[in-house]
């Protein structure tokens, strides 16, 4: 059972990122052909069964958002059937600044107006803080998450990239419990793991993943998604390149799939969803063959002697 489900029964294992969507990351409109091709890739999320789609305000400058608004214009009563999340708080660089993060309340109040605007909504379900601003006021940030609650724009709020401190330090002025942490967590990017693995090792400072951060989600029935979850194909999607460990990963990938008849991308998400933890996996590819193979993983229990296969070959040397 993952935590999310206190919150939203409904809620899906799997959730859609959604940062693919719009075209380039730059201020040239969204083309015919590739609204057109998102909206084929939102057809098969919809109908392989995704009903929680994670966006943030700076996905393709916005255009994600516009995007998938435009699309629920198309389809009448779907998004009642939805659950959106949102981020904000990252600022690109311009003529006056650099890029910078911002949990000021007039940001954070303009960013999920801007959001609303663009989806084509009267709330979010999640707004999620996107990384930690290092001049955050937490009163400022507490009071400004509950007035977007009592207005009835946002009903649940999270944060992403944060270490258990800062969640800690922000959960303790907020009314609300903050129900979502997302992390960059994968089979590539397995810090997560080995920051328990490695305690009191030399080689542990290397793997520094905010210590306690999972555990601390744990305790407390925080949300943990993973962004960065199929790591970006290198095990799943025919990829060359990599080191020595990540070709031999793939190839087990590959193998493991053929054991429990399944996709590639079903294994390298099963790995996630076998942690205790509960880990909730973001997928953002666009492919509809992709898409549906993801789903997959909702299927299947890696045995703990295949989970620990797939974590040594990983990180490319024995345990300790």
């Amino acid at each position: 059972m993952q935590p999310i489900s206190d919150y939203f029964p409904s809620a899906d294992a799997l959730v859609f990122g959604c940062m693919g969507l719009g075209g380039g990351w730059n201020e040239t409109d969204t083309s015919a052909e590739q609204r057109q091709k998102n909206y084929q890739a939102l057809d098969a999320a919809i109908d392989a069964g995704y009903r929680f789609f994670d966006h943030a305000d700076i996905y393709t400058r916005g255009k994600a958002e516009q995007v998938f608004g435009d699309y629920l214009q198309q389809h009448a009563g779907l998004r009642d059937k939805l659950l959106l999340q949102s981020k904000c708080a990252i600022r690109f660089a311009d003529a006056e600044s650099v890029g910078r993060y911002d949990f000021s309340a007039s940001y954070i109040r303009q960013s999920v107006e801007g959001s609303l605007r663009r989806l084509q909504t009267d709330y979010l379900d999640l707004l999620l803080l996107h990384r930690p601003d290092p001049l955050m006021r937490v009163d400022e940030v507490a009071a400004v998450l509950d007035e977007l609650k009592q207005q009835g724009k946002v009903r649940h709020f999270g944060v992403s990239n944060f270490g258990w401190p800062q969640l800690q330090l922000l959960q303790h002025a907020c009314p609300m419990p903050l129900v979502v942490n997302q992390l960059q967590m994968s089979l590539k990017q397995h810090q997560w793991l080995e920051q328990n693995v490695l305690t009191g090792m030399a080689e542990g400072a290397a793997s520094f993943f905010s210590y306690g951060t999972v555990e601390y989600c744990q305790q407390h029935k925080v949300q943990i998604q993973s962004w960065g979850s199929l790591a970006q194909g290198l095990y799943s999607g025919g990829r060359e390149q990599g080191t020595e460990a990540d070709k031999a990963t793939a190839v087990l990938v590959q193998q493991l799939a053929a054991s429990y008849q399944c996709s590639s991308e079903a294994i390298v998400l099963a790995f996630l969803l076998r942690h205790p933890a509960g880990i909730q996996p973001v997928i953002g590819t666009t492919s509809a063959q992709r898409i549906r193979a993801c789903r997959e993983a909702l299927h299947i229990e890696l045995s703990r002697e295949h989970w620990y296969q797939l974590y040594v070959s990983a990180r490319g040397q024995a345990l300790p």
